[in-house]
């Protein structure tokens, strides 16, 4: 289990150790039997959503929202880009020249289909990444909608489940509602915050973290915050007390605690107390079969 811990204001708790870490799976107590920070290069695919919806005009922002991310990445660190629409299209697969991919994004002209299959384009990226070696992650740029999916949304859910695979989610939800807003549009939210809602969990699910910015201002500090995020794991292990091969899905919870057992405390730097959070798969389907 990859493991972040943040105060709810977003700023990593680092100097943790393994005594700090209480794992549940299914409700039981498990003994942790390894314990360290992740050091390993990052190993992301940025999938991008680039459609003819709305006249292609947020799949023209989305590819220099991307664009943000590069100076947080380093020399040794993997990136891969795909872009979908009734598909996705692998344009660049994994490679430490960044500015390769940084060219194919600026060479994106014309948007294809006027569809946005989100559901298969994170399933077709998560089984790429199978036999990949790493810490790997997946960054999605997307408005959130999904229009034509051979998947639906349980589907999808239910096989994320079977990933370790981190899903960070930088949405365009927000933004299509102010555009819509602002050419004097006043129809029903309700489409988005489903499609917000289905992304936060698509993130929460896997141990990752969904953004939904308003301004572009804010995207140099999102993407700040993924890669801190993928520099600050922890690496956790156990070994389940459950050991029957049933092919069920075991939620795990992850708490932060201090030695002595209690509920950990995390003070700012003037002494008050902060609330944290914790980012982790939400747990994993056990193996199916005889021993």
């Amino acid at each position: 289990m990859d493991v972040v811990a943040t105060t709810s204001h977003g700023d990593i708790i680092s100097g943790l150790n393994r005594e700090n870490f209480r794992i549940l799976e299914d409700g039981v107590p498990q003994t942790v039997t390894n314990f360290g920070p992740t050091e390993a290069p990052i190993t992301m695919v940025i999938v991008m959503e680039f459609s003819a919806r709305y006249y292609g005009m947020f799949s023209y922002l989305a590819k220099y929202w991307a664009d943000a991310l590069f100076p947080n990445l380093k020399p040794q660190d993997y990136v891969a880009l795909v872009t979908f629409d009734m598909k996705p299209k692998m344009e660049v697969d994994f490679t430490q020249n960044k500015d390769e991919v940084r060219n194919a994004l600026y060479h994106l002209y014309f948007p294809g289909f006027s569809e946005s299959n989100v559901y298969d384009a994170l399933l077709d990226t998560v089984d790429r990444l199978k036999d990949v070696p790493g810490k790997k992650s997946i960054l999605l740029i997307a408005t959130g909608r999904d229009t034509f999916s051979r998947h639906n949304y349980d589907q999808t859910i239910k096989l994320l489940h079977q990933t370790d695979v981190p899903i960070f989610i930088v949405g365009m939800s927000q933004v299509v509602m102010l555009t819509k807003e602002s050419y004097g549009y006043n129809g029903s939210e309700i489409d988005f915050v489903q499609d917000e809602n289905q992304m936060k969990t698509f993130a929460h699910e896997t141990g990752g973290n969904a953004w939904f910015p308003r301004f572009d201002g804010e995207i140099p500090g999102i993407f700040q915050e993924v890669a801190a995020f993928l520099r600050n794991q922890y690496s956790l292990s156990y070994s389940p007390t459950n050991r029957n091969r049933d092919g069920k899905f075991r939620k795990v919870k992850i708490e932060l605690v201090a030695p002595d057992g209690s509920p950990l405390t995390v003070q700012d730097q003037k002494g008050k107390k902060q609330k944290y959070l914790v980012y982790a798969r939400e747990g994993y389907v056990a193996p199916k079969g005889v021993d």
